[in-house]
């Protein structure tokens, strides 16, 4: 079947006035994250810390608020903090006002974002935060606005220009409040020591949750482990790898702690027309790769990629108590 070509040749497309339109776009959104850079090593920085200071010592959750864009990337940003262990949610600005303010507790803390900082919708959450002092951190680009006048922190976010021709459509400000809210996201979840485990209870699903599985929970164990001690013949070696079908067979010594291991590779790199005869201990690769059953799957796979290999034994104390191969990470959805 013949293959389609491109609309437009490579070289064409370069000079392609979408193309120009893109890279003018990637172009001003970068200025305004590097713009985010210099005001944290100045100004920003304090309040930066204050913010996040205030978020960890909170006794109740980080209500995300904003209307328009600033509203979808604020809803963002909660659901990033709540994957990372900060407890958040979103309230519409303007439905606040119409009995969700009842969401919001005096032990929460507010984070509004609005880039103007006059949006007459959040009125009534500004009141509210006042009358039972619930503190708010305000992300704008004006701290002399009303919210940012209101909020007790202010993250004031440098002035850039929009990407839209007409400085119009929330473009690079929306990015910048974006990368503000994955910065406080980063930021808490490191200064609180959250760990790859705690981030799995919030993912069990979808290929990020298989990444996050034990991989007690995708090893094969008991007779499923093809295994033999030193001294063995080949020829036994040979039938147990057959018949346990993984490819390899993992060697032990006297104790039953894991020695080597025997795969299909070192049959090819040693055959000799005594191989049959010959003692595993001639034959096996010692000091195999292995890895803990406590170990996370994708810790698994970057030890098989890195490594090059498709096996891992599995041991607690070096006695082997499992075998992952990369069929078992495949058939999980982690590779």
């Amino acid at each position: 079947m013949p293959t389609s070509k491109p609309l437009i040749e490579p070289a064409a497309a370069a000079e392609h006035a979408d193309i120009q339109s893109a890279l003018r776009t990637l172009e001003t959104g970068s200025n305004g994250i590097a713009a985010i850079s210099a005001a944290l090593r100045g100004t920003l920085g304090p309040a930066f810390t204050a913010a996040t200071t205030l978020i960890r010592q909170a006794k109740g959750r980080a209500i995300l608020t904003g209307l328009g864009k600033s509203g979808h990337v604020a809803r963002k940003i909660a659901a990033t903090l709540a994957s990372t262990g900060t407890p958040a949610f979103f309230v519409h600005a303007a439905e606040a006002g119409h009995g969700d303010l009842g969401m919001i507790t005096p032990d929460d803390v507010i984070i509004a974002l609005s880039w103007s900082g006059e949006q007459p919708e959040m009125k009534n959450l500004v009141n509210y935060s006042k009358r039972f002092a619930i503190p708010m951190i305000a992300v704008t680009s004006n701290a002399a606005s009303s919210l940012g006048q209101a909020a007790r922190i202010v993250l004031e976010l440098p002035k850039v220009r929009e990407a839209c021709p007409h400085n119009l459509a929330p473009t690079t400000s929306t990015l910048m409040q974006a990368a503000v809210g994955d910065a406080l996201a980063i930021a808490l979840l490191e200064g609180r020591g959250f760990t790859a485990l705690e981030f799995a209870n919030f993912h069990p699903g979808g290929k990020l949750g298989a990444m996050l599985k034990h991989i007690s929970d995708l090893m094969r164990s008991g007779d499923a482990v093809p295994l033999k001690p030193l001294g063995t013949v080949m020829t036994e070696a040979l039938v147990e790898m057959s018949a346990k079908g993984l490819g390899c067979v993992i060697i032990t010594d006297a104790g039953g702690h894991v020695v080597g291991i025997i795969t299909d590779g070192d049959l090819r790199r040693k055959m000799r027309p005594d191989l049959m005869t010959s003692l595993v201990d001639d034959i096996m690769t010692a000091s195999p790769r292995t890895v803990r059953s406590d170990a996370l799957a994708s810790e698994a796979l970057e030890i098989l990629n890195s490594a090059k290999i498709t096996t891992l034994i599995v041991t607690d104390a070096n006695k082997p108590v499992g075998i992952l191969h990369m069929h078992d990470l495949l058939r999980a959805g982690v590779a």
